[in-house]
């Protein structure tokens, strides 16, 4: 197909948008405002030299498992994805860590009387997966092409976290390691749906894995990037675009940004109905980051927990539903539920021999810029992991304003777009047949705040792609 077109954003989901449009025939350019391609998915020496610090996304058990990522054969570009000894710890004040393995059997056989209830729970999920992650990195709201997986997935879903976890599990171990996976979703676990996610990124455990990308997540980016250009696009950096008509005449235009920057174009006729929309969007709970450098590894309590990937430090069950409560209601939890990534567990290249590099971040209210929670998230590791602070040699805090400076999708430290409760869970951004559709003609939205949400997948950008090429080949027809 010839045509011209544009994309503003350089995410993932910009540049998964782009690839799409340029392997189909399309001229492709993207505008990225940053110096640099990526979004919330760069790396950077932040922490000093010899340094890999992931500056937003950490770990990808969506882009191991993306069809796009797969479809696209990103490892001819040099994406690889490496893997830790144990996929996610979930260390805990009594009793020994929760440990998530690849192995579906091997996991539960370390739950002991709770082994059989994680089994029954993800299995049917874990044998359906390729069908299930197609179905699940869609628009939940149109036929299925996979009822039968969907169907299976789906009386797995609704239910809180919490219910769930007191329902099937007995021991704060299990209990643990299934809030843990479900706060992915940065809701308190008693919200309904909070079970999906916990399902989910459990069964992606067992499944494909939550990797990391050898030498960052830009690599991801550079991956694409050099897709794009395999194809014949380009992206200008430094092209930050505040009106429709800077991307100049093109047949059809993509935009990797929230409401908040879509409402702040000049240019774009919106549909008042839309427009109505996107001004109720709301943003949700802010990410604290503190990325830490350590001279040798994280003196963890349990040392089985320094073999995993991912670490949530969150304590029990009741813990993480009162710190997720507390900063959904604006209060900076005392014990927040903080995201640990151990990549070098994986990919020993991301500091100098001898060093660690630690990503971390706390959930904290939305916009929240008190300098407390940084010292909140150590407290958290020092609970877990005594002696941690006379480890570090290097610290970055950045607070949610800082992370909205970086990229200014990141509104308020929302790193996903958007809040994932009430309608906002299956109508993003608008309550319409078509999520990715603006209703200006030829113009399409892409981002994290369009189904199926946040994470480095591509898939929003793929899928509003696909909606574009369509509509263009409709509007030829009619015109030709």
């Amino acid at each position: 197909m010839q045509g011209t077109a544009a994309v503003v954003g350089a995410g993932p989901n910009g540049l998964a948008a782009a690839v799409v449009l340029a392997r189909a025939g399309l001229d492709v350019t993207v505008h990225e405002a940053a110096g640099e391609a990526g979004g919330a998915a760069r790396s950077a020496a932040v922490l000093g030299p010899g340094t890999v610090v992931d500056l937003g996304s950490a770990v990808h058990p969506f882009g191991a498992a993306s069809p796009l990522f797969t479809q696209l054969g990103l490892h001819r570009h040099g994406l690889e994805w490496l893997h830790p000894p144990v996929v996610a710890a979930h260390p805990l004040d009594d009793g020994p860590p929760g440990l998530l393995h690849r192995s579906l059997e091997r996991t539960a056989a370390g739950l002991g009387a709770d082994g059989r209830a994680w089994s029954l729970l993800h299995r049917g999920v874990v044998e359906r997966w390729e069908e299930t992650v197609e179905s699940v990195l869609a628009p939940l709201v149109r036929v299925p092409a996979h009822p039968l997986a969907l169907a299976s997935f789906g009386l797995r879903a609704p239910w809180p976290a919490a219910a769930t976890a007191r329902a099937l599990f007995r021991s704060e171990q299990a209990r643990g390691l299934f809030a843990g996976s479900a706060a992915h979703a940065v809701l308190p676990p008693r919200h309904v749906l909070t079970s999906a996610f916990g399902t989910l990124f459990g069964a992606a455990a067992h499944a494909t894995g939550w990797p990391v990308a050898r030498g960052g997540s830009q690599a991801v980016v550079d991956a694409l990037v050099a897709d794009l250009h395999e194809h014949g696009g380009r992206v200008l950096v430094h092209s930050l675009v505040t009106d429709l008509a800077q991307v100049g005449p093109a047949d059809v235009v993509l935009l990797d940004l929230t409401p908040r920057q879509v409402l702040g174009l000049s240019g774009l006729e919106l549909p008042d109905r839309y427009r109505r929309a996107l001004a109720r969007w709301r943003y949700g709970t802010a990410s604290y980051k503190v990325d830490l450098l350590l001279d040798g590894p994280v003196p963890w309590r349990d040392p089985r927990v320094a073999e995993a990937g991912t670490v949530h430090v969150g304590g029990t069950l009741a813990e993480i539903g009162a710190a997720e409560s507390q900063a959904r209601a604006g209060r900076l939890p005392e014990r927040p539920f903080v995201l640990v990534a151990q990549q070098g567990a994986a990919d020993p290249s991301r500091a100098p021999a001898g060093q660690q590099v630690l990503w971390s971040y706390a959930h904290v209210p939305h916009g929240c810029d008190d300098a407390r929670a940084g010292e909140r998230v150590l407290q958290q590791l020092e609970r877990f992991a005594p002696g941690v602070r006379d480890r570090i040699r290097e610290r970055v805090d950045t607070s949610p304003a800082r992370l909205e400076a970086w990229n200014a999708n990141l509104v308020g430290g929302d790193i996903g777009g958007g809040s994932l409760d009430g309608l906002q869970q299956v109508f993003r951004p608008a309550v319409q047949a078509d999520p990715y559709a603006t209703g200006v003609p030829g113009v399409w939205l892409c981002s994290s705040s369009t189904p199926p949400g946040g994470g480095v997948h591509g898939m929003s950008g793929y899928h509003a792609a696909r909606r574009a090429l369509r509509g263009l080949a409709r509007s030829r027809r009619r015109t030709g």
